[in-house]
């Protein structure tokens, strides 16, 4: 198979799996008992499409995704949200990689703290007011957990992949 094919068809297969996860959280809100926190699982299809793939497939895979999941789940203020988290994280995550300095779960961990930033500056241009950012330390130390938590899984799931005889044909 072509490279240009399969990085197709393994960004069809990707942006697919990540629709799933967003619509399994959707149905089974994990807030995690604070208002706002999510674990973000569909962003672990995004690090290993990073990885992976390349930056410009997982940038395609991130959009698709948060479109769909707004058009068949969501609403307006979602998709703005969600768009504003996914491409924050998604420039801080892309920079950090290309620098080689931090592992998957670093790089990922920065991606939920910059998705967090993001979410919450939509935040305060749409209710006009700073004062939101009071909710920052918060967001900081849910951003940090569940990106780690996040990288983690993506860098096993990079691992499996790698090592699997199957995929690499």
């Amino acid at each position: 198979m072509k490279s240009s094919t399969k990085t197709l068809s393994t960004a069809a297969v990707l942006t697919s799996l990540a629709l799933i996860v967003s619509y399994i959280e959707f149905l089974f809100p994990l807030s995690l008992g604070i208002p706002g926190i999510k674990p973000g699982l569909a962003n672990i299809v995004i690090v290993v499409a990073l990885y992976a793939i390349g930056e410009r497939p997982a940038l395609m895979i991130n959009i698709t995704r948060i479109l769909l999941a707004a058009a068949l789940f969501g609403s307006v203020f979602s998709a703005l949200y969600a768009l504003a988290g996914g491409l924050a994280s998604f420039v801080i995550m892309a920079l950090l990689k290309r620098t080689d300095w931090f592992s998957t779960a670093g790089v990922s961990m920065a991606g939920g703290v910059f998705h967090n930033l993001a979410q919450l500056s939509v935040a305060a241009l749409i209710v006009e007011t700073p004062l939101i950012f009071y909710y920052f330390p918060v967001l900081l130390l849910a951003g940090m957990a569940t990106g780690v938590l996040n990288g983690v899984l993506a860098t096993w799931i990079l691992r499996a992949v790698k090592s699997d005889p199957a995929i690499q044909q």
